[in-house]
């Protein structure tokens, strides 16, 4: 429910009077939302993967952007050589700038300064990312570190660009792909029934299915399901040490062999160069 998927009930427990009164309140809520973003004709895409990233950045004592780790100009959206010009001010959240002013000005004056705060960075479209930050001084220098480990969605920097809202007058419609959409994120370790399977699931039709899920993410049923296949993939291989063999499989994959040429064809690169946690 937290990331997005509506569609989702908690079961109950007869075992705990206050823990079933409050299954029986999140599932109320969780359906009353549902049924409110179907009524605005809006389908409610969710994102059940996450992941770490971990970014430095080098401000000098004017808090311009002097160095940054690989990941930070990915994370916020910006060109390297765009966030070289950039002042630390302006990647900061509005909410976020009376507190960077005075840890910045600590750090400025005590050369052991040192403090772990919240800031809000914004993106160069403009999305929001809370993050956990430690605001210290390099050594011999009057330059300024700061590092984080940030918790993200799966393509939270891109959710506008690729699954804009787009509204329908047709309520029922809106509601039978947003509930297509949970059920193909729920079993990408299964192979996807065909288009008129599906479609008989949810008391639809072939055509309504296919145009609608398209017009609402800009791809086909199937295209979307291997897509997000490959992408729990990626997360799996680089966030576990389960074997590459078992994560095929686990992703719906009944051969590695077309894991292999699918992982490769669509990321560039082979499962095997991915770094490992165990590495």
């Amino acid at each position: 429910m937290a990331t997005g998927n509506l569609t989702y009930r908690m079961q109950r427990d007869i075992h705990s009077n206050q823990l079933d009164e409050l299954v029986v309140m999140l599932n109320t809520t969780a359906e009353k939302m549902e049924l409110l973003v179907s009524q605005l004709g809006y389908i409610n895409p969710h994102y059940t993967y996450q992941s770490l990233v971990q970014t430095t950045i080098i401000l000098d004592k004017n808090s311009t952007i002097k160095s940054f780790s690989t990941e930070v100009p990915a994370l916020l959206g910006y060109t390297p050589d765009k966030l070289l010009k950039l002042s630390f001010n302006e990647i900061l959240a509005k909410q976020s700038m009376p507190l960077w002013e005075i840890i910045k000005a600590e750090a400025l004056a005590d050369a052991k300064a040192n403090a772990t705060v919240q800031f809000f960075f914004t993106t160069a479209s403009r999305h929001l990312i809370p993050s956990f930050c430690t605001v210290s001084r390099l050594m011999y220098s009057n330059k300024i570190l700061v590092t984080s480990i940030t918790t993200i969605l799966e393509d939270m920097v891109n959710l506008n660009n690729e699954y804009s809202p787009i509204k329908t007058k047709n309520e029922s419609e809106t509601l039978t792909i947003q509930k297509l959409h949970a059920y193909i994120l729920s079993h990408l370790d299964e192979p996807l029934p065909t288009l008129k399977e599906l479609a008989a699931m949810f008391a639809s039709e072939e055509h309504k299915l296919k145009i609608g899920f398209r017009k609402h993410f800009n791809t086909s049923v199937y295209n979307y399901y291997h897509l997000e296949r490959l992408k729990k993939s990626h997360l799996l291989i680089q966030q576990t040490s389960i074997l590459l063999k078992e994560i095929a499989f686990m992703c719906g994959f009944t051969a590695y062999l077309n894991f292999y040429k699918a992982f490769k064809n669509h990321f560039g690169y082979a499962p095997s160069d991915l770094s490992r946690p165990s590495e």
